[in-house]
């Protein structure tokens, strides 16, 4: 945890949602123009965390902030300034992406630097904002939910799984959107479950699994392996697949014997002196392919 004061705090975050959900015990901090990223699986608590530090639900124990003010009591004035970007994006589909963005401007007072930040935005996400929202594509709504979130230059961010639905061109330019908040000063909580997302933009990782935060790490120094471990669990890592009969196809010696109840090459025998009635051998997509009309 980092030593300069916090801006994003949390202290013992506890909301039980019963049958193990929810998250238990939470505490982490995120210094004034850090970058953490708040990796979990899905269901992990990653999205009950941001709601919590948004105001939008009470936690039912523990303490949650945002510059010294407590999220829930104050998330009127936390919410005036802050910048959000919720992990479900519901915006009005009869408006375009124009409409849409002047209506955030004028709620927020928007000067006209911001207005130009925001024309700025847009052009750099190559975002059409005449295109009805209804109309629009999940990654470029996405793009309308960032445009809105980073328009006013918040002095603090959180992004609950920002990249959603965006091609790698424009993964990159977020990438380097957040580069440069952080230059400017921001701080910044970004929740995700992507590796690269976290490498490129933040300065820690915090790993949160079955809605406990179970360990964090520089994130420059993170590898897969350790990531997939501290997202699932040592013992999940290293798996591999075995498909059914696949000892018997490849000749393998140890393979139960195929008259065996239950063995695995059992099917594999069977399907083999099948086979050897026929001299041809009909591929999946075979009748479809050979003209002679739709499989049924």
């Amino acid at each position: 945890m980092s030593a300069l004061p916090a801006v994003i705090e949390a202290r013992g975050l506890t909301k039980d949602y019963g049958r193990g959900r929810g998250v238990f015990d939470v505490t982490f901090a995120v210094a004034r123009g850090e970058a953490v990223g708040f990796l979990g699986a899905n269901g992990a608590g990653k999205t009950v965390t941001m709601r919590a530090l948004m105001g939008f639900i009470r936690p039912g124990a523990g303490s949650v902030s945002i510059e010294g003010r407590r999220c829930f009591a104050d998330r009127a004035r936390i919410q005036e300034t802050l910048g959000y970007l919720p992990g479900e994006l519901a915006l009005p589909e009869d408006m375009t992406a124009k409409r849409y963005l002047a209506f955030v401007a004028r709620m927020r007072g928007a000067d006209e630097a911001q207005l130009r930040r925001m024309r700025a935005l847009a052009d750099f996400f190559e975002l059409d904002v005449r295109t009805r929202i209804g109309r629009m594509s999940k990654g470029t709504k996405q793009k309308v939910g960032i445009v809105a979130a980073f328009a006013h230059a918040p002095r603090v961010l959180l992004l609950d799984e920002p990249t959603s639905g965006l091609d790698l061109l424009m993964q990159q330019r977020f990438v380097e959107l957040v580069r440069a908040e952080k230059r400017r000063g921001a701080t910044i909580l970004l929740s995700s479950h992507l590796l690269g997302e976290v490498e490129r933009t933040c300065d820690r990782a915090l790993f949160v699994r079955g809605g406990r935060l179970v360990s964090e790490e520089p994130a420059a120094s993170l590898t897969l392996e350790e990531t997939l471990a501290h997202l699932y669990g040592a013992g999940n890592v290293g798996r591999s697949w075995d498909a059914p009969g696949a000892a018997c196809a490849s000749g393998d010696a140890s393979a139960p014997a195929p008259d065996a109840p239950d063995a695995p090459g059992a099917a594999c025998a069977s399907r083999r002196a099948s086979a050897s009635a026929s001299d041809t051998f009909d591929a999946p997509g075979d009748v479809r392919t050979s003209g002679e009309g739709r499989a049924s």
